[in-house]
């Protein structure tokens, strides 16, 4: 496998080895030692699978510190434009976000580290939609931007009329507004 630094400081593309030929493909989603010495630290305690239709739009995402959650996201069946959001106060890169399309194509995946915020837009008829984390979910600690925030002005290539949303994701606070508690600090 290989992997990629983005312009954030952390948050990493994974191009894994493909194995195919006619009969389909294979490749190692995961192997700890591997991402570990490929400078990937976190270690996994919960998967998540969602399956979304054509134009849905999740996010954006995240848990405040202690119970922030580092990422790793592969989609498994169709193709969404994936999104990080950099809510760590002191980093160089703090407001900014990087998006990449992850797809049954591709076979990418994307390492966000804790401090992002995390969202998607569903780019295909359906999406079966993965990711392990590595934290458990906290309830109390959930929160969110909203999507549609005209201060990080994501292209989420989807017409805004077709865009849909949850009735949580819509009443998100802009990024202004929106509480985070997260120091700059690279694990990487």
């Amino acid at each position: 496998m290989q992997v990629h630094k983005t312009k954030i400081p952390g948050l990493l593309i994974v191009e894994p080895n493909i194995h195919g030929d006619k009969r389909g493909y294979f490749f190692e989603s995961y192997h700890e030692n591997r991402y570990q010495q490929s400078g990937i630290p976190a270690r996994f305690v919960q998967d998540n699978v969602s399956s979304s239709i054509r134009g849905v739009v999740r996010g954006l995402h995240y848990q405040l510190a202690p119970f922030a959650q580092a990422k790793l996201i592969h989609v498994l069946k169709g193709k969404v434009l994936d999104v990080a959001v950099d809510l760590r106060k002191g980093s160089p890169t703090f407001g900014e976000y990087y998006a990449i399309e992850l797809s049954d194509e591709n076979h990418l995946q994307f390492f966000i580290p804790r401090g992002m915020a995390h969202g998607f837009s569903v780019l295909s008829d359906e999406v079966i939609f993965s990711y392990k984390c590595d934290n458990l979910y906290n309830k109390e600690a959930e929160r969110g931007i909203i999507f549609n925030d005209p201060t990080l002005n994501i292209d989420w290539q989807i017409p805004d009329k077709d865009i849909i949303a949850s009735e949580k994701d819509i009443i998100l606070p802009t990024f202004n507004e929106a509480e985070h508690n997260f120091d700059f600090k690279v694990e990487i």
